[in-house]
């Protein structure tokens, strides 16, 4: 569970660049905005990127920063709430006069700040939110990370190699997961595999139950599960006391660690994820090694995918503010930009079709006795 220790740690660590970057810097700060949950039901994911976020910052200030100017950089807790996020975004543009804008995390959200009057009449970019959901809002948002049919098609692909072609699916029957939903199925039919059940999770614990005995019955090789963290994990928990040793796979948003509180550790043997950043504790490039350093020296929280994706996206909008003409425009130019552009080991290949500036994915499955392996 997330200790009160660490909790403090990341608030401090996020004041403290905003702090020195106010001393040092003054009004030559470049400054950078995020509401993201800190607290709510996504407060591990959100506080684990905004330390990776906040150590490559923290880096770069010690450096000199770009082109001699600091950045300021303020997270704001809007705790997983829309409306919250969507106030805070205004302050930021309106009062903080932020020149850069962070997305949080959900496709809640971001629709809710997307609708913003502020945000629409700043002309600025929504950059890398956490989506998980299939869903493409135009050139006012732009993803970091791949889409989620990329992460789908991994994962497809990843047991497609192994000879599995019994699927089942296990979805949350709200309108966010529709899209996926009909998407999975389609990509069994088209990969000539066999649809072994399909189950819709419920909030009911007996009806999970029942779903969880229903869909070992139909003997699937293995389950995908379209839900978010918290059913899942009811999915999962029961799941696991009837078909110990069938495959399930979810994508790279679950929050794992609550996962693993509402399913129990032994339930997360036989699970993968996809994911869309190497191993952060792996030291094959660069960008692995940078983070790994940094993290130890800015930072006391525990290597995770979400604080090296935070790392990299702040490195990708450093590269923006300095291809930047007006202050604002870096987004802009950087995303236009044609083929590689080489982050140290990873490369991102903007698009102007999907609006999504990576195409990484990987996989992580749980070892026996915790923790994920690459």
């Amino acid at each position: 569970m997330f200790s009160f220790f660490k909790k403090i740690s990341v608030i401090i660590a996020v004041t403290t660049v905003m702090f020195s970057a106010q001393v040092f810097a003054g009004e030559s700060a470049i400054v950078i905005g995020q509401a993201i949950d800190l607290s709510g039901p996504n407060g591990s994911i959100g506080r684990d990127y905004v330390a990776g976020i906040t150590t490559y910052f923290d880096s770069l200030n010690v450096a000199g920063g770009i082109n001699g100017r600091r950045i300021k950089y303020i997270a704001r807790d809007d705790q997983g709430n829309p409306s919250a996020s969507a106030k805070a975004v205004a302050e930021l543009l309106d009062k903080d006069k932020v020149q850069y804008l962070l997305g949080g995390i959900g496709v809640d959200v971001t629709d809710a700040v997307v609708a913003n009057p502020s945000f629409k009449d700043s002309g600025q970019i929504l950059f890398a939110p956490l989506i998980g959901a299939v869903k493409n809002y135009g050139p006012r948002v732009l993803s970091w990370r791949p889409s989620p049919e990329q992460e789908m098609q991994y994962i497809f692909s990843y047991f497609d190699k192994l000879g599995i072609k019994n699927i089942g699916i296990a979805y949350q029957d709200a309108p966010l997961n529709q899209n996926m939903y009909q998407y999975v199925v389609e990509e069994v039919r088209k990969r000539n595999m066999k649809l072994s059940g399909v189950v819709k999770i419920t909030g009911s614990s007996t009806d999970i139950e029942k779903d969880a005995i229903a869909m070992s019955k139909n003997s699937p090789h293995i389950v995908i599960a379209i839900a978010d963290t918290l059913s899942t994990g009811l999915f999962l928990r029961e799941f696991r006391k009837i078909s110990p040793k069938t495959f399930v796979a979810g994508m790279s948003l679950t929050n794992l660690e609550t996962l693993s509180e509402l399913a129990g550790q032994k339930a997360l043997e036989w699970s993968v994820f996809s994911q869309v950043v190497p191993s952060p504790t792996g030291n094959k490039s660069i960008i692995q090694i940078d983070h790994s350093k940094m993290m130890k020296k800015f930072r006391d929280e525990d290597l995770s995918a979400l604080t090296l994706e935070g790392f990299i996206v702040a490195k990708t909008l450093a590269k923006a503010i300095q291809v930047s003409k007006t202050n604002r425009d870096g987004l802009q130019i950087l995303s236009s930009q044609k083929g590689n552009i080489d982050l140290g080991g990873i490369n991102i290949t903007p698009s102007d079709a999907s609006h999504h500036m990576s195409s990484f994915v990987d996989m992580a499955l749980f070892k026996k006795g915790g923790g994920l392996t690459f």
